[in-house]
């Protein structure tokens, strides 16, 4: 049906001048929800032969598609602070509803522009500072968002020593302190000044069929995003106060796999019919990372003790000869990291990110530890999942692992000695329990592994010394003979069996040996 209305001149008027209104209104609409790659002519090529047709009661643009958008209501006509700019083209075998998806080469330095947006006056109180900005690489696909830390886990033991995500530092520009953490394979940080020109180059190390459930040859590879958080300094010089997050979806693949796979995918575009195509984003030469939520803010404090050991040597002094510490060893200090009813929602979200709980910290935002603790064992299985559920549940219960092997252990003392001798002249009967008045503390060893190692760790533990002091354990057997202490041993050991410990100093070295009696 053809549109055919003949107006009056005045009208026409007014109908020129609403559609000038309208071709207005719709300038800068990709940069408002942070879509910078649509631009005008695109947006007229798709909507010209939908805008006067009745058929159409809706645009099908992604710009549209309310429920497609992460970000709430509030923001849609904000104008972001920073924009960041990836450098690698876009996939042009993409629809128009879904998100872009940028192909990246192993191990390949790609730039990053971080790019100033604000309007004049805006954020005046970053002028002429520093703000922190976090790069991660983390999962797109919600399964395996939720076993997150268990496949970055089984990608460090398959690859020892790598990182998932690095900065090229001699090619980047305008960074400060860049750092990267240890423990955290898929993050770095830095810092930088809006007022100058910043471009940093990342490289990722993993590539994206790494991670597929099965593994024949020729399987899609699973889509990872890359976040940028950036936060400004709060009064107390930390970095912690909230700008701006974006991200977007990427594919990583082995060197030069990027380059075959765009060049496939526009082949594929290009024996599609004008038609089909109308239904595929064109592909840009550069990646607009769009805003999305802040990453859960992680802060790293470590109240229990380190598992290594003192290396301190000065309290382990013997005496003459056969000796023995000269002091009581003090037992470590418990190891509880229990969740309170007092727990605020931010020491809950603490407590969530060092119990291996990081992809339910969203979930859980505005939970605190009462709020977490009164929840059934059915309510955390149906939000968390059989599996994480469980396992959650158990967390939050206290609930301790029964270790496979408890000893106790009683360090010998000179009193000790005179008083066996005694009750061996006096002939008295060790069943009768009498010590002479005469108190004894033993302490408990727990063990896991069942090793000679793991006991040597645990008795190292016990009297605060290194496990490089003692050289062997022995374990005293009939007629006095000295047996050396061996896994098979260990493991046939009676649960919760006592021993005393003697020490006997090395003949070769500083070192000594433990005998148990």
């Amino acid at each position: 049906m053809a549109w055919a209305l003949k107006l009056p001149l005045a009208d026409e008027v007014i109908e020129s001048g609403l559609v000038q209104d309208f071709d207005a209104s719709l300038s800068g609409i990709g940069q408002e929800l942070g879509a910078g790659a649509y631009s005008m002519s695109t947006f007229s090529y798709v909507c010209g032969p939908l805008m006067f047709s009745p058929k159409n009661d809706v645009l099908a643009l992604p710009i549209f598609k309310q429920e497609e958008s992460s970000l709430p209501p509030d923001n849609e006509n904000k104008i972001l602070p920073f924009q960041y700019v990836l450098c690698a083209a876009t996939s042009p075998a993409v629809k128009l509803h879904d998100e872009t998806l940028t192909y990246l080469n192993q191990g390949q330095s790609y730039e990053i522009r971080m790019l100033d947006n604000r309007k004049l006056g805006e954020l005046p109180e970053i002028n002429g500072k520093l703000v922190k900005s976090i790069f991660r690489v983390v999962f797109h696909d919600r399964r395996l968002q939720y076993t997150e830390h268990q496949q970055l886990e089984g990608w460090r033991w398959n690859r020892p020593g790598d990182r998932i995500l690095d900065i090229d530092i001699p090619m980047s520009v305008g960074i400060i302190d860049p750092r990267a953490n240890p423990t955290q394979l898929n993050t770095v940080e830095f810092l930088w000044d809006p007022a100058k020109r910043t471009s940093v180059f990342i490289q990722v190390h993993c590539i994206s069929t790494e991670f597929t459930m099965r593994k024949h040859g020729g399987e899609k590879g699973v889509p990872f995003r890359v976040q940028i958080d950036t936060f400004k300094e709060n009064e107390n010089g930390e970095y912690t106060e909230h700008l701006h997050s974006a991200s977007c979806q990427i594919k990583v693949f082995k060197p030069k796999g990027a380059d075959r796979k765009q060049k496939t995918d526009r082949e594929k575009m290009e024996k599609r019919t004008p038609h089909e195509k109308e239904k595929y984003q064109p592909s840009y030469e550069t990646t607009i990372l769009t805003e999305c939520s802040p990453w859960p803010e992680i802060t790293y404090v470590n109240n229990s003790p380190s598992p290594g050991f003192n290396s301190s040597h000065s309290s382990f002094s013997l005496g003459e000869g056969n000796g023995s510490p000269n002091h009581q060893p003090e037992p470590p200090p418990p190891v509880t990291d229990n969740l309170l009813p007092t727990t605020t929602p931010q020491e809950a979200q603490q407590w969530l990110h060092r119990n291996r709980f990081s992809t339910f910290t969203r979930l859980f935002t505005n939970f605190s530890g009462a709020d977490l603790l009164k929840l059934t064992r059915d309510d955390v299985i149906q939000i968390c999942g059989p599996a994480d559920g469980i396992r959650l549940f158990n967390a939050l219960k206290g609930r301790m692992v029964r270790p496979r092997l408890t000893i106790y252990v009683c360090q010998e003392s000179l009193q000790l000695r005179e008083q066996q001798q005694q009750q061996q002249q006096q002939q008295q009967k060790q069943e009768d329990g009498d010590s002479n008045g005469t108190f004894f503390v033993y302490h408990a060893i727990y063990l896991e592994e069942l090793t000679a190692v793991e006991l040597t760790e645990k008795i190292a533990q016990l009297f605060s010394i290194s496990p490089c002091q003692i050289s062997q354990i022995y374990k005293q057997g009939p007629t006095g003979i000295h047996v050396l202490i061996s896994d098979e041993m260990i493991q046939n050991f009676q649960e919760e069996a006592c021993f005393i410990l003697d020490t006997m100093k090395a003949e070769t070295n500083d070192s000594y040996h433990i005998i148990l009696k």
